[in-house]
């Protein structure tokens, strides 16, 4: 299988202690429905804060490139 590039839209929600949680990844078409998806999460308080992530993978073979983050929406984890 050829590498492909993934759109990825991670939500995150409050955590029981007021701290941030991952919620359920979701892929996505492109980059634009992934911020469309964002922005419709956090306009629906759904989600307190998003990533948009590109990453490009070959599945088969288990390579995954380093994720490139293409949007941030409202609260997100700080970077290690």
């Amino acid at each position: 299988m050829a590498v492909a590039e993934r759109i990825i839209f991670q939500p995150y929600v409050q955590g029981r202690r007021g701290g941030l949680k991952p919620g359920q990844p979701v892929a996505c078409r492109n980059a634009a429905d992934a911020e469309r998806r964002a922005e419709k999460a956090m306009a629906s308080g759904m989600a307190i804060g998003a990533h948009v992530v590109r990453i490009m993978a070959d599945e088969e073979a288990g390579d995954y490139g380093e994720p490139e983050f293409l949007g941030v929406f409202g609260q997100v984890p700080e970077a290690a």
